[in-house]
């Protein structure tokens, strides 16, 4: 999302600048923040989303690349916790991606989270609003199974929903699963998902959990997106949202995760 697209700015630009260079100081060094919301108590999404650019535009200038986008907040449970009514997104870029089975450095996160999800990989451009579904479903290559490793530059994870917005979406990085297939081969309401930690089963969910269907939440980001001018673009990977619970990994930690009838995808942390 460009900053001429964000709606109801209130905060300056110096102070946008700011916030986004304190979150992303706080990503290299890996010391934490206290909430945004403290200083700015009524800080906008419009805005959130602002010092979200101001953050990654830091990346962008040491050479990382826009890859595609995360779309969180798509459980009903989650929702209510941070007192909203629609997801979120934030941004992926390239040094947040890993081949399925990779050693993750736990030592570059914070306080790291593992959630299971279904990745959409798209075919070609496409940009709302107005767009359905079944327009969506025409514009993907393939899905996968992943894991989005998310992380707090916030303090003990207490996040309000601007919190998390400036915060790239407390996104840290992904690892994209072994398994494809075309959207249309594999139930995606009903596709059970199997998450295990250090080989015991520690959750199972459903492609329901988000949004009723991932593909609920694919098109919420295009029409979003759109509505600023902005398309969702050729081999870019969407994140689509959490099947299960979030829990915590660390060095030592293997993880995995199975698509009933798509494949899975593992990952190890080291130090």
């Amino acid at each position: 999302m460009t900053e001429a697209g964000v709606k109801g700015m209130g905060l300056s630009r110096g102070e946008i600048d700011a916030l986004g260079l304190r979150l992303h100081r706080a990503l290299e060094t890996r010391v934490p923040i206290d909430p945004l919301i403290v200083d700015h108590p009524d800080l906008s999404i419009a805005d959130a989303y602002r010092i979200q650019l101001a953050m990654a535009s830091h990346r962008i200038a040491a050479g990382q690349r826009v890859i595609g986008k995360k779309i969180g907040v798509t459980s009903k449970v989650v929702m209510e916790m941070l007192k909203v009514d629609q997801p979120d997104f934030g941004h992926l870029l390239s040094g947040m991606a890993y081949a399925d089975g990779a050693a993750i450095s736990a030592s570059q996160f914070i306080a790291p989270r593992a959630e299971g999800e279904i990745a959409f990989v798209m075919a070609r451009d496409v940009i709302g609003p107005g767009l359905t579904n079944a327009d969506l479903i025409q514009a993907i290559d393939h899905v996968a199974p992943c894991f989005e490793i998310v992380d707090s530059r916030v303090r003990d994870w207490n996040i309000s929903i601007g919190d998390t917005v400036a915060d790239n979406g407390s996104s840290g990085a992904f690892v994209l699963g072994d398994g494809i297939a075309s959207p249309n081969a594999v139930d995606l309401r009903t596709i059970g998902m199997v998450l295990e930690k250090n080989g015991e089963v520690i959750g199972t969910g459903a492609g329901a959990a988000a949004m009723g269907h991932p593909l609920n939440c694919l098109t919420w980001l295009a029409n979003t997106l759109g509505a600023f001018g902005i398309p969702l673009k050729a081999g870019e990977v969407i994140l689509s949202g959490s099947l299960s619970i979030m829990f915590p990994v660390k060095a030592g930690d293997s993880i995995s995760m199975t698509l009933g009838g798509l494949g899975g995808c593992r990952a190890r942390f080291i130090d």
